[in-house]
């Protein structure tokens, strides 16, 4: 979790559109274990650990149906503490009749699924860093199966019990319209390095030698047109940043490439160039 945190510029809160709050609500408490700390009419905060928010639903008032082949969130990414917990998660999943996927990225073990929107959803557990291979600034990930039989063997006798309190949002992955110029936002104007690339299709980008906490790809297309509000989906996130200091440089080197950057109710919100938006917080 040391990639999670102070000097280390992270995703650290995910706001989502949902069509129907109480189904939503409903299904990240019982499928992922999430804990409500505060609710309201078209509002939920969720939590792992029962201070914290890392995940906020927001109702549409007049939902259209979720767009297609557009930019926007392919997943959010749910960074378990241990391959135990993700072996209890995996477990309790396969039990709840939930359609998932399943990969070995090298440096992390996924599990991939839905909510009842369609907005995608990682719960991973991180390798230990040392196992993760480097060569000239870039880390090796791939795509392979998991080995479920062995992780399971991490499995504990108390089983699933909810998220873990130290559970934090790992990472990002983004649909956009144009790979470069998106690269452009996130390198020259957060100030983030490219870690991983996956041919011309996807870039993997990081603060602090992390494997990743944006990914952006273009599997829905060259010049994907951005989501539309009234859909479900990714309303913004948050990327936590270190100090004022730091946070000034951000603004100024997003005035550097034209970036659009507004104050939205006392807070700093950046837009990618595929219409993503970013709350930037101290």
């Amino acid at each position: 979790m040391q990639f999670h945190r102070a000097p280390i510029a992270h995703v650290s809160h995910v706001d989502l559109k949902v069509t129907d709050l109480q189904r939503a609500t409903a299904f990240y408490k019982q499928i992922l274990g999430f804990q409500v700390l505060n609710q309201e009419a078209s509002t939920a905060q969720l939590t792992a650990d029962g201070e914290t928010a890392l995940l906020t639903l927001h109702a549409l008032d007049q939902p259209s149906e979720k767009s297609r082949r557009t930019a926007g969130l392919y997943h959010f990414a749910i960074l378990l503490p241990t391959r135990s917990d993700l072996a209890d998660f995996i477990k309790h999943i396969s039990a709840q009749n939930v359609p998932i996927g399943a990969s070995d990225h090298l440096v992390s073990e996924s599990i991939y699924f839905s909510d009842p929107d369609g907005n995608g959803i990682e719960v991973y557990a991180d390798r230990d860093p040392s196992e993760w291979n480097w060569q000239n600034g870039q880390v090796d990930m791939a795509v392979d199966p998991i080995d479920a039989a062995d992780i399971l063997k991490h499995a504990t006798d108390s089983g699933w019990q909810g998220l873990p309190a130290k559970t934090i949002m790992g990472h990002i992955h983004l649909h956009v319209a144009d790979l470069q110029e998106t690269k452009r936002f996130y390198t020259e104007g957060l100030g983030m390095e490219i870690v991983c690339r996956l041919g011309d299709q996807a870039l993997f980008i990081a603060d602090g030698h992390y494997h990743h906490h944006i990914g952006i790809n273009i599997w829905n297309g060259v010049g994907a047109p951005p989501s539309a509000d009234d859909s479900p989906g990714l309303k913004f996130y948050t990327i936590q940043l270190n100090s004022d200091e730091q946070k000034q440089s951000v603004l100024k080197q997003l005035e550097g490439i034209r970036a659009d950057v507004t104050e939205e109710n006392g807070e700093t919100i950046a837009t990618d160039p595929s219409g993503n938006r970013i709350r930037l917080v101290v």
